[in-house]
């Protein structure tokens, strides 16, 4: 009886182990998809209606998702305070679940938020580039990812049963 319930407990940890890496691989995709809106908006809103940054952060915030909300509230608490929106930006941008290369790439753009509209506009675009080829490539690769960690997680399961009994 003792043997069973280990290996429904190794079994169950399995499982949920997949499960862990399947949310937050979908986490990673909500966020990259959240910040692509956000600053195509944020893009729109420079070029067209002119919208101050501390105002337009402050919006963008309140319309993402919960992780791209951090970074844009985190940038519009910080130059509200007078404090400097790059330390701010890159901070946040370091929290947010992505791959090195595209947190590397959105950190940077914190820096860039100041000069004229074009500059910051050209700015966001380059990082919008590297957010979006990330989510095509996890679009990609979503079946393939998927069928890895499930094989990985549940063979190692059934590995750990085996050697149980």
């Amino acid at each position: 009886m003792l043997k069973l319930t280990g290996c429904l407990c190794i079994l169950a940890g399995g499982f949920l182990a997949r499960w862990q890496q399947m949310t937050q691989r979908r986490r990673r995709r909500d966020t990259l998809s959240d910040l692509l809106c956000a600053l195509r908006r944020m893009c729109e809103e420079i070029r067209c209606t002119r919208t101050p940054l501390p105002a337009l952060l402050e919006r963008l915030g309140g319309d993402c998702g919960e992780d791209a909300a951090g970074l844009f509230s985190a940038a519009a608490k910080a130059s509200a305070k007078g404090e400097q929106l790059s330390d701010a930006w890159k901070r946040a941008a370091q929290s947010l679940p992505l791959s090195r290369e595209t947190g590397a790439s959105l950190a940077r753009l914190g820096g860039d938020l100041r000069g004229d509209e074009e500059q910051i506009c050209n700015a966001i675009s380059l990082v919008m580039l590297c957010l979006s080829r990330e989510a095509e490539e996890m679009d990609r690769n979503v079946r393939a990812d998927g069928q890895r960690v499930s094989a990985l997680c549940l063979s190692g399961a059934a590995l750990l049963v085996i050697l149980l009994i």
